[in-house]
């Protein structure tokens, strides 16, 4: 049973609790609050009631942030429309909207039991085997995603259907240019070269946006994933936008570096980025002949990303933090480097 505790910066304890007891059936205060860490964007918390059942609330991180960014009610809403498919994800027990609430909108899901392979530590107490079956149950995660019919979940109107490339360097360009806070000029460089190359997109899916390892819940004892997490970016577009995006992140040992600090694909017993492209290729029966140009763009998107991650630690928005914004600020320019060489690669 839980016990009420000082609620980490982002909870009102006394509205947020009358929320739960008026919204999610079952709910019996005082309830527990607990933020739970690794995230670099939206804050996350763990919740617990009096009867020791659990949820998970999702807020924006804590001061100003850029116009149209981590809005709750479109990740709500995707993940309730996800929720009849084959496509796991947690299940939605409520939204607020009202920011007066706790300071912004936010919303409630069940907790999913399971882990999170967020770093070595974690994945040193899982078998090698495991860690394979994990990697294969993503990859196969993704292509059941691209396969699902936007409009047959309700999502058909979430965004544009073509473009999507053009768009994201448009928007994420717009949002470089907002939130940089030295001038790298090979990021510009960079998005005016993809912009070139851009490949012929196939029919709109949705597209996570952030797919990979630690945004996903995995089974201890069989490795499968049990929960895809983190849809905040999610729109409708090229399904293999994801595909790069996950090979950026899947760091290799011999990497010189990688955008996840202490990544945890480099242990034993996970397979290489090129069997993961080979077996989505198989699952989702696309061609990835292209896939240097949507590395180079994830590559690039990340390096926009985390700047703005660097300016909010910089900021304090994220409440008490470490040393680990300033790592954040030195591989913005080495995610520059490389996607400038994937560019190459690509033909751009």
């Amino acid at each position: 049973m839980s016990e009420p505790n000082t609620a980490p910066a982002g909870i009102d304890v006394g509205p947020v609790t009358c929320w739960f007891a008026s919204e999610v059936p079952g709910a019996r205060p005082p309830l527990r609050f607990d933020l739970i860490p690794g995230g670099r964007s939206n804050l996350t918390y763990r919740v617990e009631d009096g009867a020791g059942r659990a949820w998970v609330l999702r807020r924006p991180p804590l001061g100003p942030i850029l116009p149209s960014a981590h809005d709750m009610g479109r990740e709500h809403r995707i993940m309730a429309a996800l929720e009849p498919t084959p496509v796991p994800v947690p299940r939605m027990v409520g939204f607020c909207g009202e920011p007066e609430v706790t300071g912004a909108p936010f919303y409630a899901m069940e907790f999913v039991d399971g882990l999170v392979l967020r770093n070595p530590d974690v994945v040193a107490g899982v078998p090698e085997a495991i860690r394979w079956t994990a990697a294969e149950s993503l990859v196969d995660t993704l292509a059941v995603l691209h396969d699902v019919e936007p409009a047959a979940v309700g999502l058909g109107e979430l965004g544009r259907q073509d473009g999507y490339c053009a768009r994201l360097l448009r928007r994420w360009s717009a949002q470089w240019e907002q939130s940089k806070t030295r001038e790298i000029p090979l990021i510009e460089e960079v998005a005016e070269r993809l912009g070139r190359r851009i490949p012929t997109q196939g029919p709109a899916r949705l597209v996570h946006g952030d797919y990979r390892l630690d945004n996903a819940v995995t089974d201890p004892a069989n490795g499968r994933v049990r929960a895809i997490l983190d849809w905040e970016i999610s729109t409708l577009g090229d399904p293999l936008a994801d595909l790069g995006t996950l090979l950026v992140y899947w760091a290799e040992p011999d990497d010189e570096f990688s955008p996840l600090f202490w990544a945890p694909t480099v242990a034993p017993g996970f397979p290489t980025r090129k069997h993961l492209a080979e077996r989505y290729a198989e699952r989702s029966g696309r061609d990835i002949s292209d896939l240097d140009f949507y590395v180079a763009l994830s590559l690039w998107k990340v390096a926009v990303i985390l700047e703005g991650v660097y300016a909010r630690f910089a900021a304090g928005a994220y409440g008490n933090t470490d040393d680990s914004h300033r790592q954040i600020g030195t591989v913005v320019p080495q995610l520059a480097e490389a996607a400038a060489e994937a560019t190459a690669r690509a033909g751009g």
